[in-house]
């Protein structure tokens, strides 16, 4: 059995999105918003690019995959504050839902609407997976998760859902990038 396809986890670019969805939505996002976007960019990425923007652990859970690390970071863990240099986390949790705590300078809007963390293409793709999901109601995004991949990650240990059943069945060099990311994965800096 090949090991699964694996990344490291970039915290600073989960920062940055995160940051960025919220002024680009100028209210509260819910969890599952912010969460699916950060699934269909990832997916998206590595289907069109061979590599996801964030390299998240995906667990399946009842409403659709989750990113591990982005929602830790959403709760305001601290386990990625000293690797952030931060004290706390620019956003504030209440429920289900995280709100920035600060953007009144414009400077400081300007800068999270340019993230120097994430590439152009990487922006691209997240802008479109944002308005995709935001584009649906909490039904509408879960069953629009609810695929095979999430199917086969219900089955393995810890509903881990696996990269390599992220990338489309119908894609012409499936095998070969499987065989890569297999390889290389856990060597990208993303």
């Amino acid at each position: 059995m090949t090991a699964p396809i694996k990344f490291c986890f970039a915290p600073k670019k989960c920062l940055q999105a995160v940051q960025w969805m919220l002024v680009t939505a100028d209210e509260p996002l819910d969890f599952h918003t912010i969460l699916k976007t950060a699934y269909f960019a990832d997916k998206r990425r590595l289907n069109e690019h061979r590599r996801p923007i964030f390299g998240d652990t995906y667990r399946a859970m009842n409403y659709g995959p989750v990113p591990i690390e982005f929602y830790e970071m959403l709760k305001c863990e601290p386990y990625y504050l000293q690797e952030l240099h931060l004290d706390d986390y620019p956003w504030e949790r209440k429920g289900y839902r995280v709100n920035l705590t600060d953007t009144s300078e414009t400077g400081r809007r300007n800068e999270i609407l340019n993230p120097s963390s994430l590439s152009k293409n990487d922006m691209d793709i997240l802008a479109d997976e944002f308005k995709r999901s935001r584009g649906m109601n909490f039904n509408q995004r879960t069953e629009e998760t609810h695929q095979m991949d999430w199917v086969k990650g219900l089955y393995r240990l810890n509903n881990r859902m696996a990269y390599e059943d992220m990338i489309d069945d119908d894609h012409p060099d499936r095998e070969e990038i499987i065989q890569y990311l297999t390889a290389m994965g856990h060597r990208f800096v993303l």
